[in-house]
């Protein structure tokens, strides 16, 4: 006769009687997959091609997109200050010191700065600096921003959809003409900025401030130069502006390879040696 069958253990519940029952020996139930149409960051991450950081294609673009943070960081962030000291005639009066803050965008002319009225019953005058500079400055500034996201975009378009890039013909031609016009751009805000800085430090120095206050055209007034502007973030400023202009000028061969003119232009010179070499 066969051994008798044991009857069938029913499942164990959890405690409160309800839910799914409990896998035997205490140990969690195993995860289950994710469906197909389901995001997680390391799907996206697994289809990053970091390798491409290392080509010159993508190291460039890495470089272009920090230096524009330091391009337009340290135009938009400046701020210097200039002054001057005032006496006026008489044992009795004191000497007044001036201080004028300024930064960007260089509109000189809506900054006050009290002056004082040596001759008059009134205390001070307010009077304004001369100049206004903030067009070269704007556009620097506004061309550092969208370069910024440009290249964040294009390393975007490189490290995860690689494929896509080197597929559609369209897009290295895109990037080609986009990469020509940011080094024009460079180049003239670079120009433009670099000489309206060098007109803010003309208008801002203590002399064209003691220039521009009646007071000290007076008899008996004397006028000193007070705080000399630091325009050293200013300057470092333009020169990251040419470092830009090098950086896309220089950027442009790397994507010309990628363009269908280069991989056309590759054939008919390996077929033209070729035809050389059988003639001989």
């Amino acid at each position: 006769m066969p051994p008798p069958v044991p009857p069938p253990v029913p499942p164990r519940c959890s405690p409160s009687g309800r839910g799914a029952p409990e896998p035997r020996g205490g140990r969690p139930s195993p995860t289950l997959p994710l469906p197909p149409g389901a995001s997680s960051p390391d799907r996206v991450l697994s289809g990053m091609r970091w390798g491409r950081l290392l080509e010159p294609l993508g190291f460039v673009k890495v470089l272009e997109w920090l230096f524009a943070i330091f391009a337009f960081g340290a135009c938009g962030s400046f701020s210097g200050e200039t002054g001057a000291t005032v006496k006026c005639n008489g044992e009795t009066k004191e000497m007044s010191a001036i201080s004028v803050q300024f930064g960007y965008p260089f509109r000189l002319y809506q900054i006050p700065f009290e002056m004082p009225d040596c001759e008059g019953e009134s205390e001070t005058r307010t009077l304004h600096l001369v100049g206004d500079f903030s067009a070269p400055a704007e556009f620097f500034v506004t061309l550092g921003v969208f370069s910024f996201l440009y290249a964040m975009a294009a390393l975007v378009l490189y490290l995860r959809f690689h494929s896509l890039y080197g597929e559609n013909k369209k897009l290295p031609f895109v990037d080609f003409c986009v990469t020509v016009c940011f080094a024009f751009f460079w180049l003239v805000a670079a120009a433009a900025w670099g000489k309206g800085l060098s007109d803010v430090k003309a208008a801002t120095r203590p002399s064209s401030l003691i220039a521009s206050m009646s007071v000290c055209q007076g008899q008996d007034v004397v006028c000193n130069a007070g705080a000399t502007p630091a325009m050293g973030l200013a300057n470092i400023s333009v020169l990251f502006g040419f470092i830009n202009f090098l950086l896309w000028a220089g950027n442009c061969w790397f994507v010309f390879k990628e363009t269908a003119w280069h991989v056309q232009a590759a054939p008919r010179d390996s077929a033209a040696e070729q035809g050389a070499i059988d003639k001989q």
